[in-house]
């Protein structure tokens, strides 16, 4: 390793503690409210993943909350006070406003420790599409890149990372007026599976709909085929919201297409899964652009 500076995210980039540990990155935690109790954060209660998608599957309506610009100051400063530079890659500002305390925080920071350097990137991110914006950004930044050089690289590549979903409950995103009433009712009926992905300003929109979970599954592998830009060794990354078995059919029709881009397979963190609920399954992937109508 051979960083300059120090690297701070947050947990909504689905990637695991081990990994943030490894890599040696700053995790920030975001936290929701279930059943009126608090979870993660910086002080919640702990729950097992599968707990809480269970619960999720019981009728439980989790609500989340962003960063404080307080709890963000506290994760900068202390590497301030080492005398590190430091660099923020955060959750979508078009998903969340954790964004926004991130760069309040390091506004208020900069004037406190002039002789330092903060910079915060809105990833336009979210799960473990924020997650392999991160994993490039950590690699950039081992081969000795300053943290202006870092910072550029990451703005250039975050709309490059596609994001493809697709869930299987449409009453969470009718929850999150995502789709009216009437349509999560006729669509669950009928089957209906949406497709949606992360569009250039970091907001989560459907791009389409089809009939029945397996198709939904090959659509996202058909936009990854014609969108990706991938070259040899660059990482796929796979989050689901608790449906590890039907993940399977996506991994193999990846690895029959693409056997030299290894693939990472993990849970939708509850924050993200409080709104798409459980039976999710996001496909990210380094493309020509997010436009997936191209």
């Amino acid at each position: 390793m051979n960083r300059k500076f120090q690297i701070v995210s947050d947990s909504s980039s689905d990637m695991t503690k081990e990994y943030f540990e490894k890599n040696q990155i700053e995790l920030v935690r975001l936290g929701f409210m279930l059943n009126d109790v608090n979870y993660c954060g910086e002080d919640g209660e702990e729950i097992d993943i599968r707990e809480f998608y269970n619960l999720m599957r019981d009728g439980a309506m989790p609500t989340t909350y962003q960063v404080s610009i307080e709890v963000a100051k506290i994760h900068i400063r202390k590497y301030l006070e080492q005398g590190k530079d430091v660099l923020v890659i955060v959750f979508s500002g078009g998903l969340s406003g954790t964004a926004s305390s991130f760069t309040v925080a390091s506004r208020k920071l900069q004037e406190e420790f002039p002789d330092r350097k903060i910079e915060v990137v809105d990833s336009l991110c979210a799960s473990m599409g924020e997650g392999l914006l991160l994993d490039y950004v950590v690699k950039k930044a081992d081969t000795g890149a300053s943290l202006e050089e870092t910072k550029a690289y990451a703005e250039e590549l975050k709309l490059h990372i596609c994001h493809e979903f697709t869930v299987d409950d449409l009453f969470h995103l009718k929850r999150g007026g995502r789709v009216s009433s009437a349509t999560a009712i006729m669509g669950t009926v009928l089957k209906i599976k949406p497709v949606l992905h992360v569009d250039d300003a970091g907001k989560l929109i459907s791009v389409g709909k089809v009939m029945g979970r397996k198709k939904s599954i090959r659509e996202l592998f058909a936009t990854l085929c014609k969108m990706q830009s991938m070259e040899k060794g660059d990482p796929i990354f796979i989050s689901h919201g608790d449906c590890a078995d039907e993940v399977e059919y996506l991994v193999s029709l990846l690895k029959e297409s693409f056997p030299d881009n290894p693939i990472t397979v993990g849970y939708v963190g509850a924050v993200i899964g409080a709104h798409s609920g459980a039976g999710t399954i996001a496909l990210f992937y380094k493309g020509k652009s997010r436009n997936c109508k191209e």
